[in-house]
């Protein structure tokens, strides 16, 4: 198991960013054993929550271990508050970095599978609805998401006025990272409106994973989306179980996760 840290110029983000990398390249060979033969690996990129880093997924779960007996390489980026979202007006373009950019170049740099059945994007509470975002705007990228506990704010902040405060930022925070909040609802931004646009141009949707737990501050945004889900006919695997928004739940529920994006392969 190679673990790396990677660091290198976006033009999505006009600077250099840094994400982590785990490669289940190199095996400890026992004499007389056969060799496998090497072929490419798939692919998940994996999405931290609101005030964590790249280091969060390696410090807090056992990915190193379910990358290395899965054989799957999972890369680790860092959202830095932004919600995996696009502000074209500070040139920052979270979402084309992770939907797109970070998929081109780790394809370039590893000998991963360019096929989108074999590629996968995942993250939680922020990164869920990170992953949920990027994973239906950049369908063509990604055959499956995996949301944990996710942050579907626009649900909560669409049409928010000016004093809207809730326990995590306020309002110069959300139209800040959002936009014009009274346009939110309909955009790209729009979870819903994603799925909507996917269907009305025939493309494929993305199967998706959704898990959060029932003590969870963020349960009712989940429900509510997986209530759209399931009235729009869109294939989802949902999970309510006993937990709060914590990496003990989150650690479960991503060994779960994994299976079934891999279950294909059964």
């Amino acid at each position: 198991m190679a673990m790396m840290q990677v660091h290198f110029y976006s033009k999505s983000l006009r600077r250099e960013v840094t994400f982590n990398a785990l490669i289940p390249l190199d095996k400890f060979e026992i004499p007389g054993q056969a060799i496998a033969e090497k072929k490419t690996m798939k692919a998940l990129y994996l999405l931290n929550g609101y005030s964590g880093s790249c280091m969060d997924w390696i410090s807090y779960t056992r990915i190193r271990e379910l990358s290395n007996n899965h054989q799957i390489a999972v890369f680790m980026p860092s959202g830095e508050n932004h919600f995996y979202v696009d502000d074209p007006s500070k040139g920052e373009l979270f979402g084309e970095y992770v939907g797109n950019e970070l998929v081109a170049f780790t394809r370039e740099m590893f000998p991963l599978s360019v096929r989108r059945e074999d590629t996968f994007i995942g993250g939680l509470s922020m990164g869920g609805y990170g992953a949920i975002r990027n994973g239906l705007k950049y369908a063509g990228n990604f055959s499956k998401i995996m949301a944990f506990s996710s942050a579907i704010l626009p649900y909560q902040i669409a049409g928010a006025a000016e004093d809207y405060r809730d326990g995590v930022a306020d309002y110069n925070y959300f139209t800040r990272v959002f936009g014009d909040l009274n346009q939110l609802l309909g955009s790209d931004k729009d979870p819903e409106a994603l799925i909507l646009n996917l269907k009305r141009s025939n493309e494929e949707i993305p199967r998706i994973y959704m898990a959060c737990g029932t003590e969870d501050f963020l349960l009712d945004v989940n429900q509510k989306f997986h209530n759209f889900l399931v009235s729009e006919n869109v294939e989802i695997s949902y999970t309510e179980s006993p937990g709060a928004h914590t990496w003990d739940f989150w650690n479960v529920y991503l060994e779960k996760a994994i299976l079934w994006a891999l279950d294909d392969e059964k």
